[in-house]
């Protein structure tokens, strides 16, 4: 997302436009909407800040203006076919959520911006031509809108006020029982993902938000712009992915070889639990910020450990890495399992998510006595 500073201006008579067009998001039909100095008294959200930006949109803090409580807008640029398609593919997985999981990112509504035009889209509204072009251009791998108008699709999503898990635990010391919640909740998320049928495939500490809650934080499972919606009934480990796509620290190595099963998201959160237990970090290459993740060391050089593995498949991971007595055996034994190089010998989500409640890393021990 390039020109920052040129760009201001332009920014925020869209968000002006944005805080209008919301107002009226409940009308199934497509609404030509009035100046935002007009439209203010009725706006239902209010931009306050923006809290991150990526290669494919920003993301705002915002307020219901009728509640008064936080949430998340992402804006994603539909100008090119390749972000329609990472923008479709995040509205289709967290629509295809039917109910909701506490350890998800819960979407509100989507908004659909084409010029001054915005309409909300999902599974009740009929589609609208702008919407019918946006699925056009995906299926051809051309842009199919009007190139003189503006195309964003706007996510309004529940807020974090806890930042990304990378950031949260790399600003606090070591805590077992921290990681011990953090690996659950997880495991649970990504075992209802894929009841519902979706394949992440780009699970990393960056996508995983953290919320401040009376019990404790709690995760949020986010950025589905890469995640696949399987169809059918089947399990789901039984569909096949070709297309290699993720983070390359954090990819199995049949993800390399671009051929995978929803068992890649399991060795990416193997990759997440290793890394969360022994602090293991790397600084990433363009933005030199320090990232959770596990590793091979190669001489000077950082190689993945899925791409090691597809290199030797008979390599044996050294689990734990730093200290022997950091980890427990079967935590060990646990992370070997979702980092098996054969997917066939690596635990399901549905295994994972049975197996990591019996590990005795981070419980509170018992005490003996009267």
């Amino acid at each position: 997302m390039g020109g920052a500073a040129g760009d201001t201006a332009g920014r925020a008579r869209a968000l002006g436009r944005l805080a209008a067009g919301l107002a009226r998001v409940r009308r199934p039909k497509t609404t030509d909407f009035s100046p935002p100095r007009a439209m203010a008294a009725e706006a239902k959200y209010s931009i306050v800040r923006e809290v991150g930006r990526g290669s494919y949109g920003v993301v705002y803090e915002a307020v219901a203006n009728q509640t008064r409580s936080k949430v998340a807008v992402k804006r994603m640029h539909c100008n090119v076919p390749e972000n329609v398609e990472l923008a479709l593919q995040e509205f289709w997985a967290l629509q295809n959520v039917q109910k909701r999981h506490e350890n998800v990112i819960q979407l509100e509504e989507c908004v659909l911006q084409s010029g001054q035009v915005f309409q909300p889209i999902s599974r009740h509204y009929r589609k609208s031509d702008h919407h019918l072009l946006l699925i056009e251009t995906c299926l051809k791998g051309r842009r199919c809108m009007d190139p003189r108008a503006a195309c964003f699709l706007w996510f309004v999503m529940e807020f974090c006020d806890g930042g990304n898990m990378n950031e949260y635990l790399l600003s606090r010391g070591p805590d077992a029982q921290l990681n011990n919640s953090f690996m659950q909740q997880l495991s649970g998320a990504v075992a209802f993902l894929h009841r519902n049928q979706i394949v992440h495939r780009d699970l990393k500490s960056d996508n995983i938000l953290i919320s401040h809650s009376p019990g404790g934080p709690v995760v949020k499972v986010a950025d589905f712009g890469l995640s696949k919606v399987c169809q059918g009934k089947v399990n789901v480990n039984q569909h096949r992915f070709s297309s290699a796509c993720g983070s390359n620290f954090y990819m199995a190595p049949e993800v390399w070889e671009g051929h995978y099963t929803a068992k890649a998201d399991i060795f990416a959160l193997g990759i997440i639990f290793w890394a969360m237990v022994e602090r293991i970090t790397f600084r990433d290459g363009d933005t030199q910020k320090e990232l959770l993740g596990t590793y091979i060391c190669q001489g000077k050089e950082l190689i993945p450990v899925g791409e090691a593995l597809l290199e030797n498949p008979s390599m044996k991971l050294q689990i734990p890495l730093k200290n022997k007595k950091s980890i427990p055996d079967d935590l060990c034994r646990l992370l070997h399992d979702m980092l098996a190089f054969n997917p066939k010998e690596r635990l399901d989500a549905f295994q994972l998510e049975v197996r990591i409640r019996r590990i005795s890393y981070g419980k509170k021990r018992q005490r003996s006595g009267s």
